[in-house]
């Protein structure tokens, strides 16, 4: 992978020594160059991309988060930090400075800095789905599931149709447990096998899991407490189906 990035930096580098018609493509390869060099550790070749683009954009907004990522690539966590407040100072909204503190903060195992920064980030960009994501997985990381839930919740409210959602919020709901949760895990398992079409093998096993769960969460209750076993059976049956075509010899597993 390494070797596929630096011949893409020589590549971009070949490019811009024959030079670009366009001026606008020329300043923007110079920009992709930068970035690409740093994800290699190739600095000097990030440094000198960076150099002309100060000298043509001196009071630049990307340029000056080049100079950022160029110190967080750099290891100099307190100077990166320093550019991007400096830069939050001229522009408050600045999503792509936000989201480098962000990174900062993870990259420097500050797990507790990175969870705040995402909240106060989201209270300003509501809309940010990969940002609501990134704090559920944080949070599953964390084994922090209620709050987990809310961003999973936040999520399914924006974007009902993405079945992903609804199997992460099933999973946190039956990993954090109790007849409720479990019996709201098992209806959005249920609703990412609907969403897939039923080819979701994790929900089939979540219908399972959770049927199995409530039973002996509802022990001693009344009927209506009770949950019926057609959801269940249909769930086997698929399965069981799905084994069949793709990994016969684990069938047996299955079964028993």
């Amino acid at each position: 992978m390494e070797e596929e990035v630096l011949g893409s930096i020589f590549a971009l580098s070949g490019s811009l020594k024959l030079g670009v018609q366009r001026k606008s493509s020329k300043w923007t390869l110079y920009e992709q160059v930068a970035i690409a060099a740093m994800d290699c550790q190739c600095l000097d070749v990030a440094k000198d991309c960076i150099k002309v683009l100060q000298k043509k954009f001196p009071e630049g907004k990307r340029v000056g988060r080049l100079n950022g990522m160029l110190l967080e690539a750099k290891g100099l966590w307190a100077e990166a930090e320093k550019a991007s407040s400096s830069l939050l100072e001229d522009n408050p909204l600045d999503q792509v400075i936000h989201k480098r503190r962000i990174a900062m903060a993870k990259a420097q195992g500050n797990i507790s800095e990175a969870i705040e920064l995402l909240n106060k980030y989201l209270e300003i960009f509501m809309a940010d789905h990969e940002a609501w994501r990134e704090l559920a997985e944080i949070y599953v990381s964390l084994q922090m599931y209620k709050q987990a839930a809310f961003c999973y919740e936040e999520l399914i409210l924006s974007q009902p149709t993405v079945p992903l959602y609804h199997l992460a919020y099933a999973d946190v709901l039956y990993t954090l447990g109790g007849l409720e949760n479990l019996q709201t895990a098992k209806k959005y398992y249920a609703s990412t096998i609907d969403l897939t079409g039923g080819k979701n093998t994790r929900a089939l096993f979540g219908i399972c899991l959770c049927t199995s769960a409530i039973a002996q969460a509802s022990k001693g209750r009344n009927k209506e407490d009770k949950e019926s076993p057609e959801l269940q059976s249909l769930a086997v049956t698929a399965l069981e189906k799905d084994y069949k075509q793709r990994a016969a010899d684990k069938l047996g597993l299955l079964v028993h």
